[in-house]
């Protein structure tokens, strides 16, 4: 850092699984941490790393209190820079940025930017302009009658324009069956996604990236998602980072086409018809799997802070392949229902190279606190999914 000041960063989202690893990247660099929690059960609360712990009840599933309890903090002046690790966050950071300047340097960008990655119909828009692999999505869509029934392929996706895992996807398989949703969903249809179906028998991937003031790329990290749960889609539960160059390029091109700024994150899916991997959506913050990111040598947390001051982003391009993430929560659930337990690549009894998401020896709490919090979630989380 150019100054002798330690920064002080504080990490918004202190009831997520990346708020250890990001914690504990902050202390190793010197940096001052504080953590904003719902209770005492959050993984940032628990956690040894956070100097200060603040916790403001209900900040969790109510983005309105967090809303107002990011921004008591951000205008106390006690923090230097202000890092989410998660979607809503990030979208209440992004709205009170102008109201908060100058009292702390918020690392997210700009609405009008957020919204243009959030949006998979923007995002999906940009691709197909440019011709960067996507899956083909029909646009101009706000009711039934506008849908070219004629043109479509089946099956088709249908899913909230904004919204994370598989909440909301739908796969239909007829034009009976899309003429049925699409009704159901009614004067809604414009905040949907429709879009061909890539078969899901192949790999996914995820591509984390960060972009530097000038608008020149400083880290790339490509990892596969080699196991997720729900198995019918959702997060994944075991990531194994992989040397992928064409990856590399389809994101770097689409996050330089639209002028992006920081970290991003890009889900992709590889098309088993014709093995090129696809561009999903943008995640407009840094990777839910953010820990085999850094264990992979790429410091996206040193490089959020150096960005939020203007400072010059170290480049953190080259990273060590075949390092390995397993959320263990959810890779056992994985295990108990697939049908291809036993057939994994990697095995799921493999540990090489491996760490798990929330659990560390040198901070062990957390992981209870964590598995508390997971049980009382489980059945909801389904729920959204149906």
């Amino acid at each position: 850092m150019k100054t002798d000041k330690q920064v002080s960063v504080l990490l918004v989202d202190g009831g997520d699984r990346q708020t250890i690893a990001m914690a504990r990247a902050y202390k190793e660099l010197g940096y001052s941490v504080t953590t904003l929690n719902d209770s005492k059960l959050d993984i940032g609360y628990a956690s040894r790393y956070p100097d200060r712990r603040l916790i403001y009840p209900g900040s969790r599933s109510d983005i309105t209190i967090r809303a107002k309890a990011m921004k008591q903090c951000i205008m106390s002046g006690r923090f230097d820079v202000v890092v989410t690790t998660s979607d809503d966050t990030a979208e209440a950071l992004s709205l009170m940025k102008e109201e908060c300047a100058g009292k702390a340097h918020i690392a997210v960008v700009n609405p009008d930017l957020f919204y243009m990655a959030y949006d998979k119909n923007k995002t999906m828009k940009v691709c197909m302009d440019n011709r960067i692999p996507c899956p083909i999505t029909f646009f101009g869509i706000e009711k039934t009658e506008d849908i070219p029934f004629e043109s479509i392929k089946y099956p088709v996706v249908v899913k909230p324009c904004m919204s994370y895992g598989a909440i909301g996807y739908h796969r239909v398989d007829n034009e009976r069956e899309l003429r049925t949703l699409c009704e159901s969903i009614g004067t809604d249809l414009k905040q949907y996604v429709i879009q061909e179906y890539i078969p899901q028998t192949d790999i996914q991937y995820e591509c984390a990236m960060f972009v530097d003031q000038n608008n020149r790329v400083k880290a790339s990290c490509v990892f596969s998602k080699n196991r997720w749960f729900p198995i019918s889609g959702g997060s994944s539960t075991c990531n194994v980072t992989v040397d992928r160059s064409d990856i590399v390029e389809s994101c770097t091109r689409l996050l330089q086409t639209i002028n992006w700024r920081g970290a991003a994150d890009i889900d992709l899916i590889q098309d088993p018809r014709d093995g090129i991997a696809k561009i999903m959506e943008i995640n407009p913050r840094v990777s839910g799997s953010v820990k085999v990111v850094l264990n992979a040598g790429v410091n996206i947390a040193e490089q959020i802070v150096q960005l939020a001051l203007d400072e010059e982003v170290s480049d953190f391009r080259d990273y060590k392949k075949d390092t390995r993430l397993r959320c263990m929560h959810t890779d056992l659930l994985w295990f108990i229902k697939s049908p291809n337990r036993f057939k994994s690549k990697p095995s799921w009894f493999s540990w090489k190279h491996t760490t798990d998401q929330v659990f560390m020896l040198s901070d062990p709490l957390p992981f209870f606190t964590f598995s508390i919090q997971a049980l009382g979630k489980y059945r909801g989380e389904m729920e959204k999914r149906k």
